[in-house]
Order: structure tokens, then C-alpha cells, then sequence
């Protein structure tokens, strides 16, 4: 396991060479800690949310009124996680366009450099560090880590304040969703989540640890 400052820390379960700041539709999965069903449990194929479940589908579909260029696709609250798309369109061009921005504004700038430095940045240039690798110091604006960390946040925040026992996991999954048929596997998935909800992986865990 790595460490980071002199501690030990999980790796991260995002992948390495993509930057989630790009344009694309992004599969969701939240587990509650310990897969506990503070979200709600289901009966006869429904799922009946708790208190805590209402603030967890309630404040989801307010994430496209506080982050920018997202859309949302199916989403679900089951007892113990939630399934959801996210949709990011128009990242990049601001993203370019801030680029423009930055290079105008530095162009009439001289900044002279040593050519020790000059030398190690050709270096660093030759071998460019995966999106991934810069994830850790820096998640961005508008990314899915810090849409994925405002959400979180504002449920916890709010179960407390009402006085509702609440935990999340400490990550999230994501599946980058490539193409139609996938896309439409995965919305398929989430809208018949609670009908196989006896099958469900999530279930069986929870079970486990019951018994």
C-alpha cells in the first residue's frame, strides 16, 4: 500500500488514465458505511426511503443547480447505496477556452528560467504524468470527484443536523459509460434495482455480515 505524507492511504478506485473533468457519462455507485440501510429498506419489489433517504434523493437531483454542465440520468436510492449518471457536457470547452485566457494573458510576460530547469522540465515533459496521478494533489473544478464530494457532504451535513444517525462510505465506483448499448444496460439496471433487489450483490454482503 503507498503512502502519502508518511501515510498509508487506499488507492484510488478511479482510473488512472482518465480525467474526470473530461466530457462524458459517468455510472455511479455510493455505498452507505458497512452497507448499513440507513437510506431505507424495500418491500414487495418497492423501495420506502427513511428520512435519510429522502435527503439522499432530494439533494442528488439538486447537483445540475450547483455544478456546472451536468446533466443527470436514472438515478435510485436503495437501502443501503445509490445508483446514479451523471452526464458532464461543456467541461472541455471552457476548460479551452480558460486555457486561451491564461496564455493571452502571460503571453507579453518574460520569465526567465535556468537552464538546469529548463533541462529537468524537458524531462518531466518526455514522460507526462497520467490524469490519475494528479488527482490526488488537485481534483479540479467541476469534476466527478468533487460533484461526487459536494454530495456526500451535503447529505451527511444535513442527516446530522436533523439528528439522523448517517454514514457513507469513504470512496464511490464509477463505470465510464462508452456507448448506447452500455448506457442503456446500465439505466435498465438502475430502474429494476429494487425488483431484484433479493439477488443484489449489495444484499448479499449486508447479509454476510448479519449473520
Amino acid at each position: 500500500m503507498k503512502k502519502f505524507r508518511g501515510i498509508y492511504r487506499i488507492p484510488s478506485a478511479r482510473a488512472q488514465w482518465w480525467d474526470y473533468g473530461r466530457d462524458g457519462i459517468y455510472f455511479i455507485t455510493i455505498c452507505t458505511k458497512n452497507r448499513k440501510f440507513y437510506l431505507g429498506d424495500i418491500k414487495n419489489g418497492k423501495m420506502l426511503l427513511s428520512h435519510v433517504g429522502v435527503l439522499a434523493d432530494v439533494f442528488w437531483h439538486e447537483i445540475p443547480n450547483h455544478s456546472k454542465n451536468v446533466t443527470l440520468g436514472e438515478f435510485k436510492v436503495m437501502p443501503n447505496h445509490i445508483h446514479g449518471i451523471l452526464i458532464l457536457d461543456g467541461n472541455e470547452n471552457e476548460n479551452e477556452n480558460e486555457k486561451t485566457i491564461n496564455a493571452n494573458a502571460n503571453a507579453n510576460v518574460p520569465i526567465p528560467v535556468p537552464i538546469e530547469t529548463r533541462h529537468a522540465l524537458s524531462l518531466q515533459l518526455e514522460q507526462p504524468p497520467l490524469p490519475g496521478q494528479k488527482r490526488f494533489r488537485n481534483q479540479g473544478k467541476n469534476t466527478v470527484s468533487s460533484i461526487i464530494g459536494s454530495y456526500k457532504s451535503v447529505v451527511s451535513k444535513h442527516a446530522h443536523r436533523l439528528g439522523y444517525e448517517f454514514e457513507w462510505q469513504s470512496r464511490f465506483w464509477d463505470n465510464i459509460i462508452f456507448n448506447q448499448e452500455s448506457f442503456n444496460k446500465i439505466t435498465e439496471y438502475i430502474k429494476t434495482n429494487a425488483e431484484r433487489w433479493n439477488d443484489d450483490k449489495f444484499h448479499q454482503n449486508h447479509q454476510e455480515k448479519e449473520d
